[in-house]
């Protein structure tokens, strides 16, 4: 396993290094934090060991970047420092980190911490089946394309930008974001319950068809649920829960299947549900066009308050270039595959 190790201290990275290969690991050196993320940001290290005190950005502040940024998957962190007080510890786990190791380290806790680690990554692979399970359902309908990657993106965008808004400061947990881009591929995973006459029918729907296709909301929510009731503390099935239950709910009262309305409609339902409106506008289907991001955009706008939460739609506006990276690049992968 690749590790980051980050630390001013030449003597230091000496020691760490030199345990980390003895162990069986590749280390890979940065002498402070903005190093570290930028390797990070690479891709090739998931867990990181870095000291807390540095010039330029200590060990905190690189927590709290890396946890309030994408990297393609967890980093798992060990801070090392020589602080034990309850305080430090709190400030600490609160930025961030995973894990502590005292100095001077003891190369056989080293190792166990590391391992420690590595189990926890290797727990993404839940993400995986999760991302598999969606696909599965996606894959009846032949014109969603790349509908559930652009739906994560766009909802990730959106769950990182509300915990900066004084609203919503206080209810929303650290790992919010993350767990929206990994739940929100599995909105739709209700649609397996649904006919192939009604699902896979080209152009609208009838009235009566129509009120088949929303059973799709109760089925997930349902199928979900089961898997709540078996793991009640597993959060993320909750969440999944909840966003295939009220992505179609309406901020007004108007939508299904319970007519909730405001903030009665749980946050996560109501950043899916933009996410959702946005890539079915900006996508093509048989019966439309793809609208452009500028009337996309109008018509959110049109629906603040009504269809959406008006503070959702404010975190849309302050991220439109980032919307518009995610549609171009999953685009350009649908007309490579399409040739």
């Amino acid at each position: 396993m690749r590790i980051l190790v980050v630390d001013d201290d030449d003597l230091a990275l000496e020691a760490l290094s030199f345990a980390l290969t003895e162990a069986g690991h590749e280390p890979v050196i940065a002498r402070n934090g903005q190093e570290a993320l930028e390797t990070l940001d690479g891709g090739s290290c998931r867990l990181a060991i870095s000291d807390w005190v540095m010039p330029q950005m200590d060990g905190l502040e690189l927590c709290r970047q890396v946890r309030s940024g994408e990297f393609g998957g967890y980093i798992y962190i060990i801070l090392l420092t020589s602080r034990d007080a309850s305080a430090d510890i709190v400030e600490g786990l609160s930025a961030g980190a995973d894990d502590f190791l005292t100095k001077p380290f003891d190369p056989a806790e080293l190792r166990v911490r590391v391992r420690a680690g590595e189990r926890i990554l290797s727990l993404e692979t839940r993400d995986v089946a999760i991302f598999a399970m969606a696909k599965l359902a996606e894959s009846r309908d032949p014109e969603t394309g790349e509908h559930l990657e652009r739906m994560r993106n766009y909802s990730s965008i959106i769950a990182r930008h509300v915990p900066t808004m004084a609203k919503f400061r206080e209810q929303v947990s650290p790992d919010f974001a993350r767990l929206i881009y990994l739940t929100s591929s599995l909105h739709d995973i209700g649609k397996v319950g649904i006919p192939d006459s009604v699902l896979l029918k080209p152009g609208r729907l009838s009235d009566r068809e129509f009120e088949i296709m929303k059973t799709h909301a109760t089925i997930g929510a349902d199928t979900l649920d089961a898997a709540v009731q078996q793991h009640p503390g597993v959060g993320f099935l909750r969440l999944a829960r909840d966003i295939a239950l009220t992505h179609h709910e309406r901020f007004d009262g108007s939508g299904y299947p319970s007519g909730l309305i405001g903030e009665d409609i749980p946050l996560c339902g109501r950043v899916v549900a933009l996410a959702d409106v946005y890539d079915a506008l900006t996508s093509k289907r048989v019966y439309k066009h793809a609208f452009s991001h500028d009337v996309a955009r109008s018509m959110i706008l049109d629906e603040a308050g009504k269809h959406f939460d008006p503070e959702v739609v404010e975190a849309f506006l302050q991220n439109e270039e980032g919307f518009l990276k995610v549609r171009d690049r999953f685009s350009e992968i649908e007309m490579v595959a399409a040739t």
